[in-house]
């Protein structure tokens, strides 16, 4: 075909590639678009084409100078962009130099570095095939053309710009959707492309408020106006497109905003709350504190759809004991799943405080987030008599617990993994082993009731008794927790000094040590679990009884530390090289220098504040093994349905909620292909997608849906203070290891005080390296804290910035006395 001009309005669909393509919308939208024309299929002969006319038809029109850019097929579309792939020429102001313009970019669909580009890398042709096949297409249909593309070109009249840019409608380094990004340059956009100029940043939140503003100079190239001019056209965009779109603007001399280009977003994984749970309420209050340390992190959606579902389930059924709600109502009522991360909904909670006797709303939100929380609107108080009566229903519904508590291990034997072929029947029996793991939770739950009223009376009982005598509140919580310190056979105290002994008869053996030091963390447990030697039957005998445990063990997807010997093999080598510097432990529950009090009265409330601590540990460790036998039957799921041809893989399966794995279980081999294909492409997204979940931090508190933080200022007092909650007592000063995560932990070096957004079951074996904990959430009864006063740390807890103001190898001093951290000197 002879090259043709083809006019903007015209253009009807991405024939003419996507640059075209998007210019021709964005003028049907109504948005200023800079006037000009596509050449079509300008990779043909140019030799017989008279390309000045086609340049004079701008200058008679007053359109000169122009720029020539690309416009071939697949570029600016859905799976790349090409961008900088092919050339484009800026300023062209005569027919001479239009016609080397045009030659110059159609020869760049010949370049070295587009040819490389459309060769897609193997690895991701292959996925494509595999999600092609279980979508009913084949590999063939999925195959990568190397060949050269056809070439369009757009001529534009250039814009005399006084500022351009870019504008994302969804942040393409973090994948959320609810901010807009947007860089801008003083003059040509050319200098942002290539990487010449510094641009302004400018983050918007979902409002269109600035929230980060990043500028070159002390002063920024977009006035107000013009940034809510550059984000209404940009909203316009991604409104008809029906996805985030990547925009190039120019502002002129005039003031006058012109779109260059539009593009879809090309990095993004799925959208981070696709899976979200519906709100219970507009206004309703949610929380990270307290199940953030059950359940720290993102999680995959399965894990949501089942160990969330059961401690929401659990929850419900204790708000109708109390009656604080009539019956159980349709899951994520007490419980919410937001952008990955599990949350609290205290509103919901808040009816139980309402109808009770001896917890008022302060004194529950204390218990959960550690401070009053001013953002709940109390509930009516029910009349006394009725609120008498629900606390001695909910009182008894505690206190009678132990029967259930013994049923557990019996309850939970009598489940058997699945191991048939045949999906239906295993997704029968997983549906089974749901409704036994939230009777299980639910158990778990009365236990942490008992223990949790427990510690509150005590604490308050102390607080006032602090307060007449003329001391502080900080000091009568203080004296809680050093009472609450010293229980004996506390499941995670006795699991760390099982651990503890594999590692000392380790350290015993210097030639032994050194070889499990030098090997890799996985070989090294694995050659140990092995071997006949008092190290190896000590740790077989710990993983008979703790082997179900680990980091993150209510996940579906995560290896517990039977399933893991990388990550336990990781953590034993922290602790040996300690052991080898200090043959005796930092801490021990023996040392933890337990006072007696001398009221009867208090001591009898500390025997309670113990016992419910051990039971509640206890209970944990039977819902943690509840949810080991639900994972390993999820991973038999999907290995069953990836031998069948139904996922790629089989740890997709953890990327469905359940509803989604009873539809691909259900669906029959050829009807329900496209629907499994559409299902697991999606599934994808999300796998991908939990990497940007997981970096997300939340506030503390959140109203009605829960938004990440995008900057959050640090917490930090006067003096280098950052002030948090005491949880176990004592001072300490040393060097700060700032762990992000269980993996950051294996730096952790003896003596060092150890900085984590949480602590769960899984980071309990450093605490016998570190000299001090800080956390920025939990609660004087939350694991890390019980477990601390075990080990007679000292610990800080609910500092709540500690990890953002804190850095690796900054020297402070650790006051878990009065819930102080003073940084001493900076790294």
């Amino acid at each position: 075909m002879t090259p043709t001009v083809v006019e903007f309005d015209e253009v009807a669909d991405d024939r003419y590639g996507g640059k075209a393509a998007g210019l021709a919308e964005l003028r049907r939208l109504g948005l200023d678009v800079p006037r000009g024309f596509v050449i079509a299929d300008a990779s043909d002969d140019l030799v017989v084409v008279d390309l000045s006319r086609w340049f004079d038809r701008m200058a008679d029109a007053d359109a000169t100078p122009v720029a020539v850019r690309s416009s071939a097929a697949g570029e600016d579309g859905e799976d790349h962009s090409f961008a900088g792939q092919y050339d484009t020429v800026l300023g062209v102001d005569s027919a001479e130099r239009f016609v080397d313009a045009v030659r110059t970019c159609v020869a760049s669909v010949d370049s070295g570095r587009a040819a490389s580009y459309r060769a897609e890398p193997a690895s991701t042709a292959a996925s494509t095939a595999t999600v092609g096949t279980v979508a009913g297409t084949t590999a063939a249909d999925t195959a990568t053309d190397t060949s050269p593309t056809p070439m369009h070109l757009v001529v534009q009249q250039m814009v005399d710009a006084r500022a351009a840019g870019v504008v994302f409608t969804a942040d393409p380094t973090s994948g959320r959707r609810d901010l807009m990004v947007i860089d801008a340059v003083a003059g040509l956009g050319e200098a942002l492309v290539d990487g010449s100029a510094s641009p302004d940043h400018l983050i918007l939140d979902s409002g269109g408020g600035v929230a980060v503003r990043e500028y070159d100079d002390d002063e920024g190239v977009l006035s107000p106006e013009e940034i809510a001019a550059i984000r209404s056209g940009a909203l316009r965009a991604q409104q008809h497109w029906g996805r985030p779109i990547d925009l190039e603007w120019a502002i002129d001399r005039a003031g006058r905003l012109w779109w260059l280009q539009a593009r879809p977003i090309t990095t993004l994984p799925a959208d981070l709350g696709e899976m979200d749970s519906p709100l219970a309420g507009e206004d309703h209050v949610y929380t990270r504190c307290n199940i953030g340390e059950m359940m720290p992190g993102a999680f995959c959606p399965l894990t949501a759809s089942v160990s969330g579902f059961a401690i929401d389930y659990a929850m419900q059924a204790i708000q109708v004991v109390a009656r604080a709600q009539a019956s159980y109502d349709q899951p994520w009522l007490q419980v919410g799943y937001f952008s990955g991360h599990m949350f609290l909904n205290l509103t919901e909670g808040t009816a139980l405080s309402s109808g009770i006797v001896g917890n008022s709303l302060e004194q529950f939100s204390t218990s959960i987030c550690g401070r009053v929380v001013e953002e709940l609107v109390p509930k009516p108080p029910k009349p006394f008599l009725r609120r008498l009566g629900n606390t001695i229903r909910l009182s008894s519904h505690a206190l009678s617990a132990g029967p259930a508590i013994r049923r557990l291990e019996g309850q939970i034997a009598a489940w058997r993994v699945p191991t048939s072929e045949d999906p239906r029947l295993v997704m029968e029996q997983l549906e089974a082993g749901v409704e036994q793991y939230c009777d299980v939770t639910l158990t778990h739950v009365r236990s942490s009731s008992r223990a949790a009223v427990a510690a509150n009376i005590l604490e308050s009982v102390l607080m006032k008794q602090a307060v007449k005598a003329g001391r502080s509140e900080d000091s009568g919580r203080t004296d809680a927790a050093r009472l609450m310190a010293g229980a004996s056979e506390v499941e995670s105290a006795v699991m760390l000094e099982q651990l503890d002994s594999v590692v000392r008869a380790i350290a015993a053996d210097p030639p032994a040590a050194e070889g499990f030091l030098a090997a890799d963390p996985g070989d090294a447990v694995t050659t140990l679990r092995a071997s006949t030697s008092a190290a190896g039957e000590r740790l077989r005998g710990f993983l008979a009884r703790h082997g179900h445990r680990g980091y993150r063990e209510l996940c579906m997807r995560d290896a517990s530390w039977a399933e893991d010997p990388e990550g336990l093999g990781a953590m034993m080598q922290v602790m040996v090289r300690s052991a080898q510097v200090s043959p005796e432990r930092i801490g021990s529950a023996a040392d933890a220098g337990v006072d007696e009090p001398g009221s009867p009265v208090i001591r009898l409330l500390a025997r309670f504040a113990q016992e419910g601590a051990r039971g509640r540990e206890e209970t944990k460790a039977k819902m943690a093994l509840m949810a080991h036998a639900l994972k390993r039957g999820y991973r038999h799921l999907g290995e069953v349905l990836a031998a069948a041809g139904r996922l790629p893989d089989a740890d997709l399966v953890f990327f469905f909620d359940r509803a989604e794995l009873a539809r691909i279980v259900g669906a029959g081999d050829t009807e329900g292909a496209g629907e499994i294909g559409d299902l697991v492409r999606s599934a994808l997204k999300r796998r991908e997608a939990l990497a940007f979940q997981d970096v997300l931090e939340f506030p503390d508190v959140s109203v009605g849906r829960p938004v990440p933080l995008i900057a959050r200022p640090p917490r930090e007092a006067a003096g280098g203070e950052i002030i948090g909650r005491p949880a176990s007592r004592g001072s300490v000063e040393g060097v700060v290891r700032v762990a992000r995560s269980i993996v950051d932990a294996r730096e952790v070096q003896p003596g060092e005080i150890l900085v984590a957004p949480v602590t769960d079951v899984g980071w309990t074996p450093y605490f016998t390296v570190i000299a001090a904990l800080v956390t920025d959430i939990g609660s004087s009864v939350s694991h890390g804290a019980v477990v601390a006063r075990e080990y007679g740390l000292p610990c800080v807890v609910n500092t709540l910035v500690a990890t953002q103001t804190l850095r690796t190898g900054d020297r402070v001093r650790v006051d878990g006395d009065r819930g102080v951290v003073t940084r001493l000197d900076q790294s």
